[in-house]
Order: C-alpha cells, then structure tokens, then sequence
C-alpha cells in the first residue's frame, strides 16, 4: 500500500493552519475544522485535497 506524504492531521484542525503549513488557498474561512471540510467537498483525505489545490495553482 503506498503511504501518503503528508501526516494525518486531527479533524479538528483549523483549515489555516492547513492552508499556511502547505502554502494552499481553499477558499474557506480559516476557522473551518478540516474534517468539515473535507466531507463538504468530498474529499477522501487532505492529501487529495491538497492535490486538487495545487492543480488550481
């Protein structure tokens, strides 16, 4: 199984802290809990999410 590059993160994290710890946008308050967001924008996990945001880039 491949592992991720990226350290499970708590869902209770602040998307900010995501978004600045990475250097992404996206484009949500930075108050949102990360596992909110992710079920919001059917996302699987944060490094599919990050993947995605870099795209954007």
């Amino acid at each position: 199984m491949a592992q991720d590059n990226f350290r499970r993160k708590r869902s209770d994290t602040h998307v900010g802290s995501v978004e600045k710890k990475y250097n992404v946008n996206f484009d949500v308050r930075s108050d949102m809990k990360l596992g909110k967001f992710l079920k919001e924008n059917g996302f699987p996990s944060l490094s599919k999410a990050l993947k995605q945001a870099e795209k954007k880039k």
